[in-house]
């Protein structure tokens, strides 16, 4: 890894920081309902990495973690708030959210979970109902 591009990011106050190596597996927007409660926004953008790409750099004892599904364990800052990324162990990927590393060149490849959309975009992306087949699901098309 040490040839590899290095990202740093960190939570809203600073008192976490992280960095992630190399290429993210994928990246895109999700629209479920989850992910737009936990974000306070009408989607979200997400950068999914091997967890062994990411790390905590700074502040590991100021993560707390929330568990809503056993698909996702969502981390952020206590001292204030600020999220961080979410691990989802049954895929083995770490989601660091992409406001997290902002100097990282976020170039999303897909929407999923488009079928629960607030807001409607017409970028030309592919626009999945739910998530690719080798996540479990269905990996069917919605209209742009």
């Amino acid at each position: 890894m040490e040839d590899e591009k290095t990202y740093r990011g960190s939570c809203f106050c600073g008192a976490v920081e992280l960095r992630v190596t190399g290429e993210p597996v994928a990246m895109g927007f999700c629209h479920c309902e989850s992910c737009r409660q936990w974000s306070a926004a009408p989607i979200n953008g997400f950068t999914l990495w091997r967890p062994n790409a990411v790390q905590v750099t700074k502040g590991a004892d100021q993560i707390m973690t929330y568990n809503k599904t056993k698909h996702s364990a969502r981390k952020w800052c206590k001292t204030c708030g600020g999220h961080l990324f979410t691990d989802h162990p049954p895929w083995e990927l770490t989601d660091v959210y992409a406001a997290t590393i902002p100097e990282f060149p976020f170039k999303p490849g897909v929407h999923v979970n488009y079928q629960d959309t607030v807001l409607h975009m017409h970028d030309g992306l592919p626009k999945l109902k739910d998530v690719p087949p080798d996540l479990g699901g269905s990996g069917e098309t919605l209209p742009d």
